[in-house]
C-alpha cells in the first residue's frame, strides 16, 4: 500500500510512476477526499477542546448560581455536530482505505517502461536451447507414455487441470522439492517453514492478493479462509505486527506448499499439461530485509531462484518486467523462465520480486533501527525457488531420448538409487 502521506506530498511523481502501469487510478480525487477528512478532523479536535474546556467551567458556573441551561443547549448542538463530523470521517476513511489498497505499487525507476510483456527486457541467458535429432514429445504426452502422470484418473476425482502424479512421477515430484529445499537451506542460508495450506482474510491483504485478484483464489467460506495462492502469503505474514530488530535482518524463509488458483481469465492458454493447472506445488523464497539493502538483495534472490535450474541443466534466461506487466504489489520483478521444446519458447518458471515498503504497509512488517531506535518499515521480496510442476514438465521435455525414456538429471538421481532413467 502506497503512504498517503507520500502522495500528498509528491502527487505529481506518483501519478507520473502509475501511469507507467497504463491506468489512471484517479490520484486527485483520492486527495480531494484526503483533504476533506483532514479538515474534519481538525474541526473536531477544536470542538472536542472546546466542550473540555466549557465542561470544565460548568461546576464553577452552577456553584457561583449562574444559570447553565443555554450553555448545555450549545454543548448538546456540539455533540451533535461533532457526532455528524466523526461518521463522515469514518466514511471517509474506509473510502481512502479501500482506495489505497486498490492502488498498486510504483515501479522503481530501474523497470524498463512498456505496455506487457512484449516489452519486456532479456538480462541474460544460460544455456541455450535443446535440440533433437528426433521428433520430440511433449511432457504430457511422454508423462502418459511412462505412466507417470495420469490425467483422467485426476478429472475424475476432483476435475479438468488438476494432475495426478504416479510412480516415478510421484517421486520426481518429491525428489524436486527436497532437492529445492535442500539447496535453499543449505549455502543460501534460508530458515525452512512448513506453514499452513490456509491463510485468514488479513494475510491475504498483507501481500496485495485481495481485494483485486479475491475471484481468482479459492475460498472457504464458512471460515473465511483461502486456499494459500503461493506460500509467499503464509510467510510473509509470519513477522505480521512485530518489530525486529535490525542485527536480525536480512531473515530469508522458504517453504514448500501446494498453491491452489482459480485462474480466472486463463481459459485457453497453456491448459494441456502441468503449465497452468488449479492445484501445482512450488518451493517459495521470502526476504525481509533493510530498505537500503533490497536491491542487491533482489539481485542475490534472483540468484538463489536460477541456481536450481544450473543445477538441475536445464537452459533458461532472466527478463526483467516492463511496467506495463509488473505484478500488483511488485515495484520490480526478473521473470526466470526456462525452455521448452513443446512451446518452443521460454515459459516462466519463477518471478523474482522487490516490494520495497508496499507489503510492509499493508501487514505491518516493522524493523528498530540500532542507531537512532527508530521504528521503520521493512523491504520484503519473493521469488519461486521454484515452481514444482513446471520444473518437472521441463526435465521431461529436455532429457529425453529417442526411445521415449527420459534422463534422470545428475543433480536428482541419488533420489532413484543411482538411477540414470525414467522409463515404462
Amino acid at each position: 500500500m502506497l503512504d498517503i502521506r507520500r502522495i500528498r506530498a509528491n502527487k505529481d511523481e506518483v501519478i507520473a510512476a502509475l501511469a507507467k502501469r497504463h491506468n489512471d487510478f484517479k490520484i486527485d480525487e483520492l486527495l480531494e477526499l484526503d483533504e476533506e477528512r483532514r479538515v474534519l478532523l481538525a474541526e473536531i479536535e477544536q470542538q472536542n477542546a472546546e466542550k473540555n474546556k466549557v465542561s470544565k467551567q460548568i461546576p464553577q458556573f452552577k456553584k457561583e448560581g449562574k444559570d447553565v441551561t443555554a450553555i448545555f443547549e450549545e454543548m448538546k448542538k456540539i455533540t451533535e455536530e461533532m457526532k455528524e463530523k466523526e461518521d463522515r470521517e469514518k466514511e471517509l476513511d474506509e473510502e481512502i482505505r479501500t482506495r489505497l489498497l486498490n492502488i498498486p505499487n510504483t515501479p522503481n525507476e530501474s523497470v524498463p517502461i512498456g505496455k506487457d510483456d512484449n516489452d519486456n527486457i532479456e538480462v541474460r541467458r544460460v544455456g541455450e536451447p535443446t535440440k533433437f535429432d528426433f521428433e520430440p514429445q511433449a511432457h504430457w504426452d511422454l508423462g502418459v507414455n511412462l505412466d507417470i502422470l495420469d490425467w483422467e484418473r485426476a478429472s475424475k476425482i476432483t476435475g479438468a487441470r488438476f494432475t495426478l502424479f504416479k510412480k516415478d512421477g510421484a517421486k520426481l515430484e518429491r525428489a524436486l522439492i527436497n532437492f529445492m529445499l535442500n539447496l535453499h537451506t543449505g549455502d543460501q542460508d534460508y530458515i525452512e517453514m512448513s506453514p499452513p495450506f490456509m491463510v485468514n482474510r488479513a494475510a491475504m491483504y498483507g501481500t496485495g492478493q485481495l481485494p483485486k485478484f479475491e475471484d481468482d483464489m479459492f475460498h472457504l467460506p464458512s471460515k473465511d479462509y483461502f486456499l494459500v495462492p503461493t506460500a509467499e502469503v503464509p510467510l510473509t505474514n509470519l513477522l505480521k505486527d512485530e518489530i525486529i530488530p535490525e542485527q536480525e535482518l536480512p531473515i530469508y524463509y522458504t517453504a514448500y506448499t501446494p498453491c491452489f488458483r482459480q485462474e480466472a481469465g486463463s481459459a485457453g492458454r497453456d491448459t494441456r499439461g502441468l503449465i497452468r493447472n488449479h492445484q501445482f506445488d512450488k518451493v517459495e523464497l521470502v526476504k525481509f530485509v533493510n530498505p537500503e539493502d533490497s536491491y542487491e538483495e533482489l539481485e542475490k534472490l534472483t540468484n538463489n531462484a536460477e541456481e536450481v535450474l544450473k543445477q538441475l541443466g536445464l537452459p533458461y534466461r532472466v527478463v526483467a518486467l516492463s511496467s506495463g506487466d509488473l505484478g500488483f504489489s511488485s515495484a520490480k520483478t526478473y521473470d526466470i523462465e526456462v525452455w521448452m521444446p513443446s512451446y518452443n519458447r521460454y515459459v516462466e518458471i519463477s518471478s523474482c520480486s522487490n516490494f520495497e515498503d508496499f507489503q510492509a504497509r499493508r501487514a505491518n512488517l516493522r524493523y528498530r533501527r540500532d542507531e537512532d531506535n527508530k521504528v521503520e518499515y521493512l523491504h520484503t521480496l519473493n521469488g519461486s525457488g521454484l515452481a514444482v510442476g513446471r520444473t518437472l514438465a521441463a526435465i521431461l521435455e529436455n532429457y529425453q531420448n529417442a526411445d521415449g525414456s527420459v534422463t534422470i538429471p545428475e543433480a536428482l538421481r541419488h533420489y532413484f538409487n543411482g538411477r540414470e532413467k525414467l522409463d515404462k
